[in-house]
């Protein structure tokens, strides 16, 4: 169980991020177009994993688009967003935004995912959902990057996390 905050205020998820040097949990997500994939269909790219709650939020929002800004150059990494939200809400924001280097995937499916990356938050007002986090793995799906953002309305260290690709 990791400790972190939203807005000041300690709440809990159910377990703690792949640590640096781990392989990734393999998870079944949900696409916009309602496919269940899993690690297995982005083999042989690296890999963002952008955890998080919600893209009705501006802090997901900028870091999705963000994200999409860095997958243009760079077409050897797939940057998944990870989010509760139903793949309908995910693709009509990265629609509206012109967003169409990300890969959104949907736990609406399942929350198995959250738990296995041990970002479930356990309690307090968003259980449920997840934290926001981020993974990046190589193309062997070996964790090379991992950081739980310690208060969900901060944005993440973008630039620890692209600089583990290089």
């Amino acid at each position: 169980m990791a400790t972190i905050t939203l807005q000041g205020n300690e709440i809990h998820t159910n377990g703690d991020l792949p640590a640096v040097g781990t392989q990734a949990p393999d998870f079944t997500l949900t696409t916009k177009e309602l496919a269940d994939v899993s690690l297995a269909d982005y083999a042989g790219k690296k890999k963002v994993i952008s955890i998080v709650p919600s893209l009705d939020t501006p802090v997901c929002q900028l870091s999705t688009k963000k994200f999409n800004d860095y997958a243009k150059q760079h077409a050897d990494t797939v940057i998944l967003v990870v989010a509760a939200d139903l793949p309908f809400a995910m693709s009509r924001f990265c629609g509206d935004e012109g967003l169409d280097n990300v890969v959104t995937l949907s736990m609406m499916r399942d929350r198995n995912f959250a738990k296995d990356y041990g970002v479930l938050i356990d309690d307090g007002p968003l259980k449920g959902i997840t934290c926001r986090a981020l993974l990046v793995l190589d193309e062997n799906n070996s964790v090379i990057s991992s950081e739980l953002v310690s208060e969900i309305a901060d944005e993440p260290d973008y630039d620890a996390a692209l600089a583990s690709l290089k």
